[in-house]
């Protein structure tokens, strides 16, 4: 009966509106109406459209709703098609509902918002372009249309074409800063820099101070040199002291580079700008526990949450790192345990599960995991990969093989699983699995660079198939430049191959993005080989203070210094 009361109110509405239909029509030249009364056809596709929609079957809804406003030319009802094949992932559907919906109702924004956004994600970037320059034609919305124009068109293939298109759009307004701005975004995507610069000038004559354009400066700065983004920071604070995005991107950069002296000021002047917002206490919190500056981490931190920060949970996560950190895992699993089933659950017993396994026993922890319920396939693989992990810490390598090998099997077609099942096979010197499941991870996901670097690594460490190891080291570091791991592998198959001075480059480039202990290891071992062996053993030495159990260093250190 309520499902009745409910489709009767709704055509009585419609009945209503009825009448306009005619008028309606007559926006359109074209194309006249074939309904113009709520005759029996109307009455009957309409009602028969309510309740596929209420049954769930949305296509058929959008459908008949597609039809109607087809043959009444009634825009209210070409929108309704066009929001209803839209929730239905009807992208053909929504696009031709759309395209009426504007065409009946040119004066809607959101018609005209709805057609482009379809056509451009339809890859029509060219019929787009009408609808796109009518939503740049109203005044009161042309600000905020320059300033979406790039996320709108971000998923286009073609940047030049993208670039031609904006500074099509732009031309009109001259004297417009977000058209400035929009066409330096679009210009230093498709590789214009002198073009960038130039209409970022242009943005800072029409608005000086201006954050945004600020912001992209200094992530252009950075591609260059992050000194030459700090100081370009640095110096607009100096002359704009309340421009505070620019002041966190200044802060963030800071702590990237391990400047935590000079971040921390930063921090304060954050916090004591933001009248006690709960937002920028938690993001100072997190930057002050990225630079290890536990006591402020959890300062700040405690203060989002008393002031009703809208996700606690997720600070919880960051208190017990905290924890963690300052070597308190009793405090760290309270703020674990604090977590409550929903969207950080799984997080949480994750990093509960980890403290237990380095505290008390990894068998604890695995049980523990085991209990977490209702998870989705991808939740499922999380779980599986941390505890194969944890058995892998644990020296256990056989479980972990073991564990990964039932993973495989019932969670087939996963190339992060694949990969990690390929690490585990590798552990236990199963390298003829290694390499057939490395190869199958490379031909399912061919982005996947960690896969071309393990497979080029393995074949590096081993001196075997150089030339194919130095092949899938360099496609693993073109997808990610970098990577400190990948320009390790890479500086290590050129030691492999004899270039001792290119070796030494990369691991050098490595070293210093990360001085973990394995490339110091590497790094090591090739200055000696250069004769360069008092920077060798100052390298050996520093990297074994901090990891003194690390076998690889252990190893390379004893060999040449014995």
């Amino acid at each position: 009966m309520p499902q009745l009361k409910k489709l009767a109110a709704t055509l009585i509405i419609c009945f209503a509106g009825m009448s306009s239909f005619s008028a309606l029509a007559e926006t359109s030249n074209s194309v006249k109406p074939t309904i113009t009364t709520a005759n029996t056809e109307f009455v009957y596709k309409y009602l028969l459209a309510e309740i596929a929609g209420q049954r769930g079957d949305v296509i058929l809804a959008s459908q008949l709703f597609l039809d109607l406003a087809k043959q009444t030319r009634d825009a209210r009802l070409a929108e309704r098609a066009a929001r209803t094949a839209a929730f239905a992932r009807q992208p053909g559907l929504a696009l031709q509902a759309a395209n009426l919906w504007a065409e009946l109702d040119p004066n809607s924004l959101e018609a005209q918002q709805a057609s482009s956004q379809l056509l451009v994600a339809s890859g029509n970037l060219k019929e787009a372009k009408p609808h796109i320059k009518k939503l740049l034609a109203k005044e009161e919305t042309r600000a905020n249309g320059f300033l979406y124009l790039n996320s709108l068109l971000e998923g286009q293939k073609d940047k030049k074409e993208v670039f031609e298109a904006i500074k099509e759009f732009a031309a009109p307004y001259p004297k417009l800063p977000e058209a400035h701005l929009a066409t330096a975004q679009a210009a230093w995507l498709a590789d214009k820099p002198d073009v960038t610069k130039s209409e970022l000038a242009a943005t800072d004559k029409l608005r000086p101070g201006w954050e945004i354009s600020a912001q992209m400066q200094g992530q252009i700065l950075l591609k260059e040199s992050p000194d030459k983004a700090l100081d370009f920071y640095k110096n607009f604070l100096a002359k704009y002291p309340k421009a505070n995005d620019v002041r966190m991107s200044y802060a963030k950069l800071l702590v990237s580079q391990k400047r935590n002296a000079e971040a921390k000021p930063e921090f304060i002047k954050l916090v004591e700008s933001a009248n006690g917002s709960p937002e920028i206490n938690a993001v100072v919190g997190l930057l002050s526990l990225e630079s290890n500056e536990l006591a402020m981490a959890d300062k700040y931190l405690q203060q989002a949450l008393d002031a009703g920060f809208k996700d606690p949970e997720q600070l919880y996560i960051y208190l017990g790192r905290s924890a963690e950190r300052a070597k308190n895992d009793t405090k760290a699993l309270t703020w674990y345990d604090k977590i409550m089933p929903g969207d950080h659950y799984l997080e949480g017993r994750l990093s509960a599960a980890n403290v237990i396994a380095r505290t008390k026993n990894v068998d604890a922890a695995i049980s523990m995991l085991d209990e977490v319920n209702d998870l989705t396939s991808d939740q499922q693989i999380i779980v599986i990969q941390t505890q194969a992990n944890m058995l892998a810490q644990a020296k256990r390598n056989q479980e972990s093989f073991d564990l990964m090998d039932k993973a495989v099997h019932n969670l087939p077609n996963n190339p992060e699983l694949i990969y990690d099942y390929a690490m585990a096979a590798e552990r236990v010197q199963k390298l003829d699995v290694m390499e057939t499941e490395l190869r199958k991870v490379i031909q399912m996901k061919p982005d996947f660079a960690a896969a071309y670097n393990a497979l080029g690594y393995s074949f590096a460490d081993r001196n075997i198939k150089l030339n194919e190891a130095k092949s899938l080291i360099e496609t693993a570091v073109k997808l990610s430049p970098d990577d400190h791991y990948m320009l390790d592998s890479l500086g290590w198959v050129h030691y492999r191959l004899g270039n001792l001075k290119l070796a030494a480059e990369y691991l050098r480039k490595a070293f210093q993005i990360q001085a973990d202990p394995e490339i110091a290891a590497h790094l090591g071992e090739v200055l000696w080989k250069q004769g360069l062996t008092d920077e060798a053993k100052k390298i050996w030495a520093d990297a074994l203070l901090a990891n003194p159990e690390n076998d690889v260093l252990v190893s390379t250190s004893k060999k040449f210094n014995s």
